[in-house]
Order: structure tokens, then C-alpha cells, then sequence
């Protein structure tokens, strides 16, 4: 989200380095058919052609039929709140750009709903980002009449009604909404403001709550298609947020909670939405700090209980940087902006920030939307309007999922709005002759792009039970806890283990080759010592080996500690093969030579059966002063 009020954030970074303590980050907040029509490159359908739920096929979001849907959004600001944190909230002067937002998507004022969701699709966009804040949620106040004055249908609403009535506008009118938790109070983000994470100003369990409560009020409208967990996850005064240490500032794992619980208790058709961390550190040089975005998916990606749902995403605007947190004055360093790079600069921190999640057969493979980006029509910076340029030229040229910051503003007051009306109605904007932007906006909305069917791809997904159960199976779940006090891990339905750490406690899952694998029902084998080992089947000797009954495959395992504590196998559908291969890992990395799934166990030993095999068995040894996890994998062909 793009500012221009970093004067009181700014000196509270002064004051604070001045009694040297740790200082806050001056984070920037502103500103089927036939195989072959997969690959085809045309102008995309019109907004209301597409079938709902969406879900992925590796870098691809997909609609129901299977068919390549490309999010051409804007963000409809206005529910997260406009108020900059000083002085009456009465008093416009207060807000963002001047704009009170009375806490509802901006515009209601100045513009009828069918006016606006035109304007929309002259735009060409077919899907919005809506943010919201949890403080709205439970406002029990009506909006003032004036917040709606162009909209007197709405009068005597609250904010969450208002809400709804905008989300049943946009789906009525073939756009997908994708709901967008911004702040947890009505404050405009993104500084040192109260809404620096998830839990800033509440629990996370209050917080995960109420995204439960989000997804299930909209569940029975299928163009709801997405929830969008938290907005830019950064430092506040004292604390960086982090990608799983498991403690109460986890992003990783709170993203982890949410989804789950969004997935199997509110609206299962849901993508999910999982931003990078935008800024750690304080922002001085000499002292580390850094925008880590999408990176430690890398190494820690996140498995949800439904492996076609996931989709991350980051956000770029030219005067903040890879190590800038886009201040002027204090707070600022002697790092570069992107605006400041090279096109080619750009273009390798773009990829290594966030598009290397676009990587096909990666534990990490997602579709990458960059939810937000911006730039003011009045700008007149050569290196912030060549910066657009470039980023518009990169989104296109990648076939980019993308969503304009921001989508509506007034007249006289944000001219970054693609969409700005006057007290009179009147529109201006992007759709105006003059209005400089229009070549790269033009460039991204008309660029080729991959449409129609797009083939399912192999997935592959890591397990992390690092700090708990990842239990990610709901057939499995369902069956209750299989192995009480342990940690335990399985793999998602419709995948199957194909590979284990040494230590840490890591696993690979996929569908490769053979798809999914399991027979009806929920029939499951927890194995806790030899007793499927056939007599002359020895694979490990002077090894434990847990191996699965015959005509069952390995979807889990638990472990207390390092050691392995149990393996769980359930049948297949089909007949599998019986051959015995080995693979050990006790010493050494043994994985496929095209390494395929990716490093799913950074920094440890991991082994992994072929793309053409099952898991069949665990091997670890007990002896005195030895590693007691995993040391190999039974792998045996899919076919008999």
C-alpha cells in the first residue's frame, strides 16, 4: 500500500535510535480439450466466461473446467481503513491522500455501484482484491449517510454490511473477489502502526477466527474465490516477524493455521493466499535489514490439507528496494530502490524474490500474484516512470498474475487510483488520453497470454514438522490421532511420501506417475515394528525397518525427537509392485539425478524414491550415539 506520511513513523525511528534501542523499520507502505490449446497464447475470455472454484496446476491458476484464469486485478481499498493514526478522524485532512474512507471500499460517495463495476470492466480487470480489517468485521455503527451519498441504498448499513453488498456487486457482475485481510485496526497501513502482523493488535487465534467467519459468509457465493491472508508481515518497534521458529511471531506457521482451518471448517473451494514477509531489520546502515518476500519458501514452503489451492504473493513498488524500506531522510539507506536498478537488475531480483516460485516440479511450485503494485500519474521521475515501464514489461513477458494499487481514489487527492471520480461523479484516470501510465497498463492487459486448458502437472509438496504435526491428509485426520505424543506428518490427499530427511523431521510429497494411489475408504496401517517385514526380506540389516503390509504405500510417519517413532501406510487402488530397492541417506544426499521436488530438507540428508516408485518402508537404527531418524527408504516400482 502506497503513502506519502512518513513523518511521525520517521521520527519515531530518530528518537529511538537517539536511546539506542531497537528501532523500528521504516517500512515503505506506499507507494477437456486436446493438449494443444494449452499452450496457446491469445487474448484471454471475457471476466464472466470463467467457471468457479478456482485452483492451481503448478505456476497456473485454473477454474472449474480446467481452464487457465489469469487474475487482471485492482485492489479496492477503502475497508481497511484510511484514518494515518493523528488528529480527529472527522477531519479528511487525517486520512490517506485526504480521502476518509468511512471504513468501506472507497467511491460510494461520489459513484452508484453499477457506475463503478462498469468502469471496472472497461478497465478490462477480472478480479479485485478487496481488502478489509478485522476492527470492521465488528463494527456494529452504521456509516454515515455520506459515505453513500451516491448510493442511498446502502444507507443504515454497517461497514461489514456495506462490505457484503460490494462483494455481491462485484461476483453479480462476473468478477472474482478475492478477500484481502489488510490491518487489524482501521488505520492505514504500513508502518509502525498497530497492523504490522497478524496478531499486532489481537491473538492469532482471534485472528484465524475471524477469517473462519470471513470464508463462511461467503462461502454459498462461488466467485468468492480467494482469501488473501495478511498484508505486508513486518517488523513493529521491537520484533522482526520470521518463516518458522515456531514461536507466537511465525508467519509460516500462522499462514499454516489459517489456511487450514479456512480450508476444512469454513469454504474448502477457497485459494489461499499466502503473502512473503516484507521487511526485517532496522533499516540503518550497517545494521542487517532486508525485504525477504517470497525467499524462504525456498527452502520452506507451505503444504495445504488440499495441494491445489495455494498461491503466494508479493508486492513491488519502485521507490522501496530489495534492502530499502523506501523512507526519505531518516530511516533511509544507502541501498539502491528498484527504480534505482537496471532493467536487468530488476529483472534477476524479481525472479529471485518472488518468480522462482513459478518453477515447475518444486516443493514450492505455486502461482506467484503480485497483489500489489503503483505508481502516481502525476509522477515525473524518469527513473520511478522507467521503473513502471520495466515492471509492466517483466509482468507481461511472464504471463504474471497481477492487481494495480489502488483501484479507486478522488479526484484532486490520490492520483495513484486507476479510477479517480469528483464530488460530482465525473471520472478520470487511466482511461483518460494523457494519462502517462496507460502504455504500460495497456501493454500488461493486452499482452499475450497462456489461455485455455491447461493440463494437470505433478505435484510436489514438503511436509514440516519441524514444531508439530503436519498432518495434511483430512481422510487421515479423520481417523483421530495415530500415534498420541508424537509428531506426525502425512502427506495431503491424493499425494504419497516419496522422500524423508535424516533429521529435521522433513518428508516429500507427490502424485507423480502414478497419481493419486488410495484406495476408498479410510483404512490406514500404523506400523511400529517388523512384523510386515516378509521372512528373507531383510533391506537394512542391523536396522529397524518399519515397512507397510503388502498392497499398502507410505503416506506419513511420526517421530519423537529424531527417532522415528511409527510409519503409516494405507492401500492402494490398484496392484503395486513388489521389488525391493534400498536407498539410504544416513550419510549422504540420495535423490533422483533431475531433482525433482526440489531441496526439501535444507542443510539435512534426504533421500527419495524415483518418480516411478512408492515408499514402502522406513529404516533407522537405535544404537547408543547414533542418529535414531530416518537412514532409508524402501522403494519399489508402481508396477507390478
Amino acid at each position: 500500500m502506497q503513502t506519502f506520511r512518513f513523518v511521525k513513523y520517521l521520527s519515531a525511528i530518530a528518537a529511538l535510535l537517539t536511546l539506542l534501542t531497537t528501532a523500528p523499520t521504516a517500512v515503505a507502505a506506499t507507494p477437456a480439450p486436446p493438449a494443444t490449446e494449452a499452450a496457446t497464447r491469445t487474448a484471454p475470455p471475457a471476466a464472466d466466461t470463467w467457471q468457479p472454484p478456482l485452483s492451481t496446476r503448478g505456476r497456473y491458476i485454473v477454474d472449474a473446467q480446467g481452464r487457465r484464469f489469469r487474475l487482471k486485478s485492482a485492489n479496492w481499498d477503502g475497508a481497511q481503513g484510511s484514518w494515518t493514526g493523528s488528529g480527529s478522524t472527522a477531519d479528511p485532512a487525517n486520512h490517506h491522500a485526504g480521502q476518509n474512507s468511512y471504513g468501506i471500499p472507497l467511491g460510494l460517495d461520489r459513484a452508484p455501484l453499477p457506475q463503478l463495476l462498469a468502469d471496472f470492466r472497461e478497465l478490462g480487470l477480472n478480479s479485485v482484491r478487496l481488502p478489509f480489517s478485522n476492527e470492521m468485521i465488528h463494527a456494529t455503527a452504521p456509516v454515515p449517510d455520506a459515505a453513500v451519498a451516491a448510493n442511498p441504498q446502502l444507507r443504515g448499513k454497517t461497514p461489514l454490511q456495506v462490505y457484503d453488498a460490494v462483494v455481491a456487486g462485484l461476483t453479480d457482475a462476473g468478477f472474482a473477489v478475492i478477500l484481502n485481510n489488510h490491518t487489524n485496526t482501521s488505520r492505514w497501513c504500513c508502518g509502525i502502526d498497530g497492523n504490522e502482523r497478524w496478531n499486532s493488535s489481537q491473538s492469532t487465534s482471534q485472528w484465524a477466527d475471524d477469517w473462519v467467519f470471513m470464508a463462511r459468509r461467503y462461502a454459498a457465493n462461488s466467485r468468492v474465490v480467494g482469501a488473501d491472508l495478511y498484508n505486508e508481515v513486518r517488523r513493529d518497534v521491537l520484533d522482526d516477524p520470521n518463516w518458522g521458529l515456531g514461536d507466537a511471531h511465525d508467519w509460516y506457521a500462522a499462514a499454516q493455521l489459517a489456511a487450514d482451518r479456512i480450508l476444512s471448517e469454513a469454504n474448502p473451494n477457497l485459494l489461499i493466499v499466502i503473502e512473503g514477509i516484507n521487511w526485517t531489520g532496522v533499516p540503518v546502515d550497517g545494521l542487517p535489514h532486508d525485504r525477504p518476500t517470497l525467499t524462504p519458501a525456498r527452502t520452506l514452503s507451505h503444504t495445504l490439507v488440499d495441494a491445489h489451492k495455494l498461491v503466494y504473493s508479493a508486492h513491488f513498488y519502485g521507490y522501496t528496494g530489495p534492502r530499502h524500506s523506501g523512507a526519505t531522510g531518516v530511516g533511509e539507506t544507502h541501498d539502491p530502490r528498484y527504480q534505482d536498478l537496471t532493467r536487468d537488475q530488476l529483472y534477476q531480483v524479481l525472479a529471485d524474490q518472488a518468480f522462482f516460485v513459478t518453477t515447475e516440479g518444486q516443493h514450492y511450485t505455486a502461482p506467484v500474484w503480485i497483489s500489489e503494485f503503483g505508481i502516481g500519474s502525476g509522477e515525473t521521475g524518469s527513473a520511478a516512470r522507467a521503473w513502471f515501464g520495466n515492471i509492466t514489461d517483466y509482468f507481461a513477458d511472464h504471463d504474471a498474475d497481477f492487481a494495480y494499487w489502488p483501484l479507486v481514489g478522488w479526484e484532486g487527492h490520490d492520483d495513484w487510483a486507476l479510477l479517480r471520480y469528483d464530488s460530482a461523479g465525473q471520472r478520470y484516470g487511466i482511461l483518460d488520453q494523457g494519462d502517462w501510465r496507460a502504455t504500460g497498463w495497456n501493454h500488461l492487459m493486452t499482452s499475450a497470454s497462456r489461455t485455455g486448458y491447461v493440463a494437470p502437472v505433478p505435484v510436489w509438496r514438503m511436509l514440516a514438522a519441524d514444531h508439530g504435526d503436519a498432518v495434511q491428509s483430512l481422510r487421515v485426520r479423520a481417523g483421530g490421532d495415530w500415534d498420541p505424543g508424537a509428531y506426525k506428518a502425512a502427506c495431503p490427499d491424493g499425494l504419497r511420501l516419496i522422500g524423508l530427511s535424516h533429521s529435521g523431521g522433513r518428508g516429500l510429497c507427490t502424485d507423480t506417475t502414478g497419481g493419486d494411489l488410495r484406495a476408498a475408504g479410510n483404512t490406514q496401517t500404523v506400523v511400529t515394528d517388523e512384523r510386515y517385514v516378509p521372512a528373507g526380506g531383510d533391506w537394512a540389516s542391523g536396522y529397524t525397518k518399519l515397512q507397510c503390509p503388502a498392497g499398502q504405500f507410505l503416506l506419513g510417519y511420526s517421530r519423537r525427537g529424531e527417532r522415528v517413532s511409527a510409519a503409516l501406510c494405507a492401500p492402494a487402488r490398484t496392484p503395486l509392485g513388489l521389488g525391493r530397492r534400498p536407498v539410504w541417506f544416513d550419510r549422504s544426499d540420495n535423490r533422483p539425478a533431475d531433482g525433482a521436488g526440489g531441496d526439501f530438507a535444507h542443510g539435512n540428508y534426504k533421500g527419495q524414491c524415483a518418480a516411478d516408485e512408492y515408499a514402502a518402508g522406513i529404516a533407522f537404527t537405535t544404537r547408543v550415539g547414533s542418529a535414531q531418524g530416518p537412514a532409508a527408504l524402501l522403494c519399489s516400482p508402481l508396477q507390478p
